[in-house]
């Protein structure tokens, strides 16, 4: 590990800041990534800008959504009384995501800033385009059983392996920003790129911008919403699929509304808008949930070891929309 300074600001500013006077500065937050991928040599910052203290409140909006403070712990948002009661499908996401020491490390900032990586990303003698850009990508041709399905790229297959992200996606979650040119908000799934030709670019940030909090709207039907990860072992593992979905039935059994996204299938939490718009004003039956899973798949690209992912998406889409229409019953 090389050595680096390290300083804790007392506010946003004052981080922001510190993050400008020294080239190669990385924001630090529970460090459950960050660290891990220092002692790899994989990255090697030159200063840390410790955060976590900066933004640890959760707030109820007037509006019925919530502001989360990106130093907010995932296991304080996963407790949270308003969180379990009106958006589930996030407390759920997380509780799925790691193991309790972790959940109690990791910040909610962090969590959204995680590289998105596999094997080969951690293999010195793996060609990889994240870890040094133009060397190729040996997942393409090597063992890829976990990879990407959509939104790859001949550069990286790689898939996000953040749970809370995909509620968040589903929840249509902006991403609160600041930095030396002020203040600005986009949606979590504008801030996450997927790969193109620069996997190694995986976010919009700019330089020494800081995640302030995290915005969740208001959702009507947010009670009845989800999270269901299906992973190679019950303990901590990344999602081969997960599924967040939240579903509004009127009194005449159609849908009214749905949200509904996809983890383990892409390089970044996948919002399946397709199948939420062919889903809307159908049925709330087993064979509209099909179609609309197929609706979202057609662009499935699958490679030698993952093609079962395509099935297996479409199978928890409809078991989950299912328990979910069921639920209001």
């Amino acid at each position: 590990m090389n050595p680096f300074s390290y300083a804790r600001p007392d506010d946003v500013p004052a981080a922001i800041r510190m993050a400008g006077e020294t080239a190669g500065t990385k924001y630090l937050g529970g460090g459950t990534n960050l660290v891990d991928l220092m002692r790899e040599s994989i990255e090697a910052p030159d200063a840390l800008v410790d955060v976590t203290g900066l933004s640890k409140a959760i707030t109820r909006n007037p509006d019925g959504g919530l502001t989360i403070g990106a130093g907010v712990s995932n296991s304080a948002v996963a407790l949270d009384a308003t969180v379990r009661r009106e958006f589930p499908m996030l407390a759920r996401a997380i509780l799925a995501g790691a193991s309790g020491q972790i959940r109690n490390m990791a910040t909610v900032g962090g969590n959204v800033l995680q590289r998105t990586r596999c094997l080969y990303f951690y293999d010195e003698a793996a060609r990889c385009n994240k870890r040094q850009p133009g060397a190729g990508c040996d997942a393409i041709d090597g063992f890829n059983r976990i990879h990407a399905i959509l939104g790859a790229s001949p550069s990286c297959v790689a898939t996000h392996p953040s749970d809370m992200c995909v509620a968040l996606a589903a929840l249509d979650a902006d991403v609160h920003l600041e930095g030396p040119d002020g203040a600005r908000t986009v949606k979590l799934t504008d801030l996450i790129r997927l790969p193109g030709g620069h996997p190694d670019v995986e976010t919009e940030l700019k330089p020494q911008e800081l995640i302030t909090a995290i915005g969740v709207p208001p959702l009507g039907f947010g009670r009845r919403s989800t999270y269901r990860k299906v992973r190679d072992r019950a303990s901590y593992a990344f999602a081969l699929v997960s599924v967040a979905a939240a579903l509004d039935v009127g009194p005449d059994g159609r849908v009214r509304d749905v949200r509904l996204a996809l983890g383990g299938v892409a390089h970044k939490p996948w919002r399946a808008t397709t199948a939420e718009a062919t889903l809307r004003g159908q049925p709330a039956t087993a064979a509209a949930f099909a179609a609309a899973a197929d609706a979202e798949l057609v662009g499935a690209v699958p490679l030698r070891d993952n093609g079962f992912k395509i099935e297996l998406s479409r199978r928890v889409i409809v078991a989950v929309l299912d328990e979910l229409a069921g639920a209001g019953q």
